[in-house]
């Protein structure tokens, strides 16, 4: 693990290698990789930290990677079921995106979550490690979650706010206006796709200043579709993942019940397939 004042010192791009060789992911189904499928990946998914992995062990030979996030997973059980095994990991580069499946969730309270947050921001910052913070997305864009975006943006103040008071980096999804577009989502309408993902990992590693040639990824346009064919998939979408997701709320239940960290441990990593 790097000292705390290197570690934290912004990297400057044309100074050589990233100074980073052990990258640690803490957070959700948005981090574990959810809607970018690959069967050879751990867990069967691939995701943004897996592709924003790849371009950070290019560099340097002795890079390592560990992702504890888990699907459905809420603010409090990622602070106490990731936080101190990521701070065990002796990580210098953490990165942790939690609090949106709060934020989603009727009468919950943005500013409570965001406590919950810093709480685990600080014990991470005590590391030494540099950290990666993320803004939820914009989501006036989906009819779903549109209600939601009040809160969202209450919430990515407070992250803005967490982040300058603990030297962090953030990544900004709202200003991702890329895939603010259902091109750039899986059939659940929920989770990021392949594109989506892509798109997030040039966003992060352009937070991190660290060069690449990851390129911007063109959708196939949207087909022509009458009214009635629009309603039509509406209805299947309801019917095999909203009612679904709700009754996993009434139920108390998670999609994570019974789902482990897929790289719980910190180790080598290199892909050499096409993105």
């Amino acid at each position: 693990m790097l000292d705390q004042e290197s570690s934290r010192t912004p990297y400057v791009a044309n100074e050589g290698p990233h100074p980073w060789r052990r990258f640690v992911a803490v957070g959700d189904s948005f981090t574990e990789g959810i809607g970018d499928p690959d069967p050879a990946a751990p867990g069967g998914n691939r995701g943004w930290a897996d592709r924003v992995a790849e371009v950070l062990a290019q560099d340097v030979d002795d890079f390592a990677y560990a992702n504890l996030a888990v699907r459905g997973k809420l603010i409090g059980q990622i602070v106490t079921e990731q936080i101190d095994p990521a701070v065990a990991l002796k990580p210098d580069l953490v990165s942790i995106c939690a609090g949106g499946n709060d934020v989603i969730r009727p009468r919950t309270d943005p500013d409570a979550i965001a406590a919950q947050l810093e709480g685990a921001v600080a014990q991470l910052a005590s590391t030494g490690a540099a950290i990666v913070l993320f803004t939820g997305i914009d989501t006036n864009f989906t009819p779903v979650f549109r209600p939601f975006r009040g809160k969202v943006a209450i919430y990515n103040e407070n992250v803005r706010t967490i982040a300058e008071r603990h030297d962090c980096i953030v990544a900004d999804q709202w200003a991702l206006k890329v895939i603010q577009d259902p091109r750039f989502f899986a059939d659940d309408r929920l989770h990021l796709n392949a594109l989506g993902h892509h798109e997030v990992a040039r966003m992060v590693l352009r937070a991190l200043n660290v060069p690449n040639d990851l390129q911007a990824m063109q959708p196939d346009p949207i087909p022509a579709r009458t009214w009635r064919q629009a309603r039509t998939e509406d209805i299947d979408w309801a019917r095999e993942h909203l009612v679904p997701w709700v009754l996993r709320r009434l139920r108390h239940q998670s999609s994570g019940d019974h789902i482990v960290a897929k790289r719980p441990a910190a180790m080598p990593f290199r892909r050499t397939d096409e993105v």
